[in-house]
């Protein structure tokens, strides 16, 4: 199968590092085709940055489609324009943090995120309330590392999102932790070796989901708001994108 995995800021670096974090779960005979948009921001952190990371997202979801993509992932973990895509996508969609919360639930009755800056915060609670596991989540919390910092090897923001783990732990009781940030997704063997609790990655997450959906021939229900968008014009910059 092909697997569509769509980082939706435009650093390459971050688009080749969470590829490398799907192909280390995919099953064999599994595809990874990893992208990014050629507009939009570096990184999205926060409302703003996703309101202008959402166009060229789609662009490459409709590309990856005329590509025989199987299924397509959100590789940010505040889902940026997941319901959309899963309008306009013939294949099925899935949110990195979607499927992370999801994941936590079933191995733990309370988890905590641990997510990049504190304007992720708010964006992340709708999510989970969105999705109806806002009662098991204890806590959002958030390093204070911008998520450009988690390009290299940085000693600094590996320890404020290990001293999160450590505080979540012990003041929220946190049974398992979901990395809130798909630049993150190479540390969570290491947390989890280092803290002795189980580390939720979205990517490795949404890999394995979105196979368990393409093996059991699942796709989008066309039935509810998910229906494909009715033809209209669209203008300006904007007209490549009318349906």
């Amino acid at each position: 199968m092909r697997l569509h995995v769509v980082n939706p800021n435009t650093t390459a670096s971050m688009t080749a590092k969470i590829a490398a974090a799907a192909r280390s779960v995919a099953l064999p005979g599994t595809e990874i085709d990893a992208r990014q948009p050629a507009m939009g921001p570096v990184s999205i952190e926060g409302f703003y940055d996703e309101a202008f990371a959402v166009p060229g997202m789609l662009g490459c979801i409709r590309e990856a489609d005329r590509d025989g993509a199987d299924a397509h992932i959100i590789a940010c973990f505040d889902d940026t324009g997941l319901d959309a895509a899963r309008a306009a996508a013939k294949a099925p969609v899935i949110g990195i943090g979607e499927a992370g919360f999801h994941m936590a639930s079933l191995i733990a009755a309370r988890f905590v995120v641990v997510t990049t800056l504190g304007v992720s915060i708010v964006p992340i609670e709708h999510n989970l309330t969105k999705y109806g596991l806002a009662g098991r989540c204890a806590r959002v919390r958030a390093a204070e590392v911008p998520v450009l910092a988690l390009e290299e090897r940085n000693a600094d923001a590996l320890a404020r999102i290990s001293a999160e783990i450590t505080a979540a732990i012990r003041n929220d009781r946190a049974e398992a932790i979901v990395l809130g940030c798909a630049g993150m997704a190479d540390l969570a063997a290491e947390l989890a070796a280092a803290h002795g609790l189980p580390v939720i990655d979205g990517v490795a997450a949404a890999v394995t989901l979105a196979e368990s959906l393409v093996r059991l021939g699942l796709k989008t229900s066309r039935l509810g708001p998910y229906a494909a968008p009715r033809s209209k014009t669209y203008s300006g910059p904007f007209a490549p994108f009318q349906p």
